[in-house]
């Protein structure tokens, strides 16, 4: 385990923000023989966690406040590195959720992911996004990703 990552993990929930904050971010990295753009293309993965939305969400997808500041980075459009916003719902006790040991780190329940790329500003401070539960953020969501924009598409 990376030393500090379990302070990270825990910083990044945010807890007691009713409009999703800044977040952490990661620059995601992939090389394929495929890609028709690049050898290597990149896409920033923006980190949101909350509780405030229960685990397991009902319907087709949860609404998520973002500041506006925030959302207007996510969507801008056009780039030459696309974004990704990867919502994690989490119970509100940490234990139930983030678990860290010297052979493991086990993240418990669901990330979401969606390309607000395009996305309207419309509150006064915050405005609402819809993240659909439909796109759950894993491996093969993220490899999916990345061959897409490998080929010059969008997320």
């Amino acid at each position: 385990m990376i030393r500090g990552t379990t302070h990270r993990v825990r910083k990044a929930v945010g807890h007691g923000h009713r409009a999703a904050r800044a977040g952490r971010a990661w620059h995601l990295g992939h090389s394929a023989p495929g890609h028709t753009v690049d050898d290597e293309v990149t896409t920033k993965v923006q980190l949101k966690a909350t509780y405030q939305i229960a685990p397991h969400a009902p319907g087709r997808f949860f609404s998520l406040p973002l500041d506006n500041a925030h959302l207007r980075k996510l969507a801008r459009t056009p780039v030459s590195v696309h974004k990704i916003l990867v919502v994690m719902l989490v119970p509100r006790s940490r234990d139930d959720w983030l678990r860290a040991g010297h052979d493991r780190l086990d993240l418990r329940h669901c990330c979401y992911w969606t390309n607000l790329a395009g996305h309207p500003v419309t509150g006064r401070h915050r405005t609402t996004v819809r993240v659909p539960t439909s796109r759950i953020f894993d491996d093969r969501a993220l490899c999916e990703i990345m061959t897409r924009v490998g080929a010059g598409g969008r997320p």
